[in-house]
């Protein structure tokens, strides 16, 4: 009898370790999705603290959003550019509300309870508009807040600790002092008149919708170093790390000691394990590029559409908080055929590998057994498998070293615009669902969206060198070498229906169908549809959006030739009159310049 009720104490426990993983997991994704959670647990398999009791910390922001969220990322930009990097650009810009603090896993849904009651008892009284004063001193830029909306935000803020305290049972420390958005922290004393005439060029008549932002961190690496990965890295010996693109590496700038030059000790974000890694396959990452947006309190006019049941249902879905309003029928009308507006932005490929090194780069690059090496610093670091070996790549050239880096550059801006991608969909040829997945990364979607390889948008076949179709990656090949690919899409047009030199109104015919067919098959929403394509796709894949007959074949082929490494071009749809329209895409340009091969020998011999 004893034994038996060991047995079964050993599995209470088990089930009470279970679940407080489950909660740990939640807890570390923002409770978004189970399917996150899991996705977490599973990354988290060999992490040596998942089991100990280490809570989620937890701070409040009131963040602004629209036209001045946009102005102040570009004084980061520009901040940076012109005046190096100071403290304030680690985090985005913000007032905070409540210093960070603790929360027991098992209580986090409390506290998104607290938030939602703190709204909903200020919103009433909640400014309209929060009036903005530039300070600026020796080592601190940035706005006050002051008068009465500063008070009614303090309050804001002292509501939330006191229902956060009832009801997560949590000590939160609210802000009683001067309210402030801080621009620049700990500069160069010389810096401070170029901050402050950035600074004054921000314009602050724009009306701006506020949200309280809850965020969380993991307190052990507080006063850590944040490091985050470029490229992949195959572990060669037990106690190194792996790194894929876009993990997040914390680094203890004290303990380095049994760290070789040019490598640190880390522990991955993504997996939770400790190892070395070569540090010139990092950068540098903001303070706040790890923490984790739970939930959010909009202070504005509802943008639901439906009952307040429905929103409510809604909020909790997409982590957002919606206070109700009464709005007339025609704001109603106007507001949900802007929702309901769809967007297509067409992106050409990054700098393919033949782009630079000529029709012979698979012989630069190949040894006498058919293996790759890296020639150039401008070769990629490695090739996927393929089925039949590096010949498959001749006619299927990857993105060069600068091509990787010019599509995360890309990615990275799209981060920074604010755009909402909801599907994406690429070209079969590797360089383009390469940039696609670089895309994704810098927009932290690489595990949320699946790719969808659309054969329908490859390039113009009459283009392609040889007399039959490119040998392009299976779905299956391309799945083994870590592209989240969605096998279950059904293309518009097959891949085997490609035929070798094809004529142009063939080639137009196809990308049309594609188009049409994307277009139709995704969802009715706020998000943005991502093409990855070819040069030629910027054009071929709009003009039957817009109701545009095809360009003559030379005027097209004369126009593709100037479309540069991820140009360009953006679809709205216009309901209101019933068509599409070219706009501005959400970022700039990328322009830069020619890098000659150097040989250090001729230059020797020139003296």
């Amino acid at each position: 009898m004893l034994g038996r009720r060991k047995r079964l104490s050993g599995k209470r426990v088990s089930q009470l370790g279970a679940l407080s993983t489950r909660l740990k997991a939640l807890a570390a994704t923002g409770r978004k999705t189970a399917e996150e959670a899991l996705v977490w647990l599973h990354d988290h398999g060999n992490d040596p603290s998942l089991d100990d009791p280490i809570p989620q910390e937890y701070a409040l922001f009131l963040c602004p959003t629209g036209p001045l969220l946009e102005k102040l990322q570009e004084f980061w930009r520009e901040s940076k550019r012109q005046c190096a990097k100071n403290r304030a650009h680690e985090v985005f810009p913000h007032v905070t509300l409540c210093d960070f603090f603790t929360c027991e896993d098992q209580r986090v849904e409390c506290l998104y309870e607290a938030l939602k009651r703190a709204g909903d008892r200020l919103l009433g009284s909640f400014p309209t508009a929060v009036p903005l004063a530039l300070h600026s001193s020796i080592s601190y830029l940035g706005f006050f807040v002051n008068g009465s909306p500063a008070d009614i935000i303090r309050e804001f803020a002292m509501t939330f600790a006191t229902e956060a305290s009832l009801l997560a049972d949590c000590s939160v420390k609210p802000c009683t002092k001067q309210l402030h958005l801080t621009l620049a922290h700990k500069f160069y004393p010389h810096h401070q008149r170029t901050l402050e005439q950035l600074a004054r060029a921000i314009p602050l008549g724009h009306s701006c919708q506020w949200t309280a932002a809850l965020y969380s961190r993991d307190m052990r690496f507080v006063h850590y170093q944040t490091l985050r990965a470029l490229f992949q890295y195959k572990p060669q010996n037990v106690d190194e790390l792996t790194l894929s693109p876009g993990d997040y590496i914390f680094v203890d700038p004290t303990q380095q000691d049994e760290a070789s030059e040019g490598w640190v000790i880390g522990i991955s974000q993504r997996t939770g394990c400790r190892g070395f890694l070569p540090e010139n396959y990092t950068d540098r990452a903001s303070e706040s590029d790890t923490w984790v947006k739970h939930r959010m309190y909009t202070f504005s006019l509802a943008t639901d559409l439906n009952s307040r049941k429905d929103s409510e249902a809604s909020s909790r879905c997409s982590g957002e908080f919606l206070p109700q309003t009464a709005r007339s029928l025609s704001s109603l009308q106007a507001l949900q055929a802007t929702v309901a507006r769809k967007s297509v932005l067409v992106v050409r490929h990054g700098e393919r590998v033949d782009q630079i090194f000529g029709k012979s780069w698979l012989q630069q690059c190949s040894t006498p057994d058919g293996k790759y090496y890296r020639p150039d610093l401008n070769f990629p670091c490695s090739l996927p498998r393929r089925s039949h070996g590096i010949k498959d790549f001749e006619n299927d050239p990857p993105l060069s070293s600068c091509g990787i880096f010019q599509s995360r550059i890309a990615g990275d801006a799209l981060l920074d615009s604010g755009i909402r991608i909801s599907s994406v969909f690429a070209s079969p040829a590797l360089r383009c669902v390469q940039t696609a997945k670089l895309i994704l990364e810098e927009l932290k979607l690489e595990k949320k969206i699946k790719i969808r390889v659309e054969p329908g948008i490859f390039e113009w076949t009459k283009w392609e060198a040889g007399k039959t179709t490119p040998t392009l990656m299976s779905l299956e090949e391309l799945k083994e070498a870590n592209f989240n690919i969605d096998t279950d899409y059904r293309p518009a047009f097959p891949l085997s229906a490609l035929m070798p030199a094809e004529s142009y109104q063939e080639y137009v015919d196809r990308c049309t169908a594609s188009v049409v067919q994307i277009v139709n098959t995704c969802p009715q929403d706020t998000g943005v549809i991502l093409i990855v394509s070819h040069g030629s796709a910027l054009d071929s894949c709009t003009r039957p959006l817009l109701g545009l007959p095809p360009r003559e074949c030379g005027d097209f082929a004369q126009l593709v030739r100037k479309i540069p490494s991820l140009g360009m071009c953006f679809c709205e749809e216009n309901k209101e009159e019933g068509k599409w329209e070219l706009v501005n895409p959400p970022v700039k340009t990328l322009t830069h310049g020619a890098n000659a091969a150097f040989n250090w020998r001729n230059w020797m011999s020139g003296n």
